[in-house]
């Protein structure tokens, strides 16, 4: 079922607050108030993003010698308007429901990328706070009107927001502070995304700005430090996610596999010395696949939630569309975009929005 009606979603959001230190999560305490009939507390086991638990927070071999650890990120210093459908989403709806490896290519093999995880060096645990239930992105931040207009009226409970990143495709001038603590307000969950440098194979299309290889890590570690100012300026807290928007991408190219996942890295370990938390968007079909190779070669940190984009109308977390098994980011950590380009309207404000289900990670 797509969507649950009001007296439905008493069960079927949550709000917790995680403390979770270098391989175990802490027990939760009560989060930010929202509508009594969306929210319900309760206990989880924790945030595991890779096999068992991530391989770059548990203890275990050195440090691969081939590639040396980078020190960790400095923490960083911190009119109503009438509802209109929006012409465009945010991500590639042709890209996403295509499998896009070449025919004939050789499989994907991903080196070990492995550095140093700021956390396990934290005294306090990291925090984290999780939503469960139904939410949308849109590709500019809605008028505050629209998002009063739809709470309670909608089956959602979280927005995707464009947060940062040189290629965001839509401008976003009503995303302040002011927006972000009056939606807050009202209840709604937030999910912040950065739309910065894409993959090096990615087909030729509005974002021009590509990942290089050779400065791939360097590269993911700048993004993660401008993601955080951004966040920090629209008053979110430590702890907070921040989802890189990677679109698709050919998946059959090892090189560019390695360097999706090596800017990947970077930027996890730029955010987790920040004390933020690392988020990753794509397709099932090519960065979400990676993430997984990624996840099984050993490489890491790795994000802590994964964000995957496969539009099969099926409002779940649970089967990781085939790419993520039951050890991969399977302790509310995932978000998966179910339904793209929907035009809907309620309390007489019309959106155009992505659909999502949420189990994961938002923003403090």
């Amino acid at each position: 079922m797509r969507y649950l009606g009001p007296a439905a979603l008493t069960a079927a959001s949550l709000v917790l607050l995680l403390a979770t230190d270098q391989a175990v999560v802490g027990m939760p305490t009560a989060g930010p108030a929202a509508a009594p009939a969306r929210v319900l507390a309760r206990t989880v086991p924790g945030l595991a993003p890779g096999p068992a638990r991530d391989p770059a927070r548990a203890p275990g071999p050195a440090l691969d010698p081939v590639f040396d650890p980078a020190p960790a990120a400095q923490q960083l210093p911190a009119q109503q308007l009438p509802a209109q459908a929006a012409p465009v989403v945010a991500h590639q709806a042709a890209a996403l429901t295509e499998g896009r490896t070449a025919a004939g290519a050789p499989p994907v093999r991903l080196r070990r990328r492995l550095l140093a995880d700021p956390l396990r060096s934290r005294r306090e645990p990291l925090p984290a706070e999780v939503f469960t239930g139904a939410g949308f992105d849109a590709c500019s931040a809605p008028p505050v009107e629209t998002m009063r207009a739809w709470w309670g009226t909608s089956p959602y409970g979280a927005v995707g927001i464009y947060t940062s990143g040189r290629q965001r495709a839509c401008g976003q001038s009503r995303l302040t502070a002011d927006w972000v603590r009056e939606v807050r307000e009202m209840g709604w969950q937030l999910i912040p995304t950065h739309v910065g440098r894409q993959a090096p194979c990615m087909a030729a299309g509005g974002k021009t700005q590509r990942i290089d290889p050779a400065q791939a890590v360097q590269q993911g570690r700048e993004e993660a430090a401008e993601a955080v100012r951004a966040v920090q300026g629209l008053g979110l807290r430590v702890g907070t996610p921040v989802y890189l928007d990677v679109e698709a991408y050919p998946r059959g190219d090892s090189a560019c596999s390695q360097a999706v996942m090596d800017f990947a890295v970077g930027w996890t370990q730029a955010l987790h010395g920040a004390g933020f938390r690392s988020g990753f968007y794509s397709s099932t079909n090519s960065g979400v696949a990676d993430l997984a190779a990624a996840a099984r070669a050993g490489s890491g940190p790795l994000p802590d939630a994964v964000w995957y984009a496969n539009w099969d109308d099926r409002a779940t977390t649970t089967d990781g569309a085939g790419r993520l098994g039951d050890d991969l980011w399977a302790d509310h950590a995932r978000i998966h975009q179910h339904h793209g380009n929907a035009q809907e309207s309620y309390g007489g404000a019309a959106l155009a929005v992505d659909r999502n289900q949420v189990d994961g990670p938002v923003a403090r």
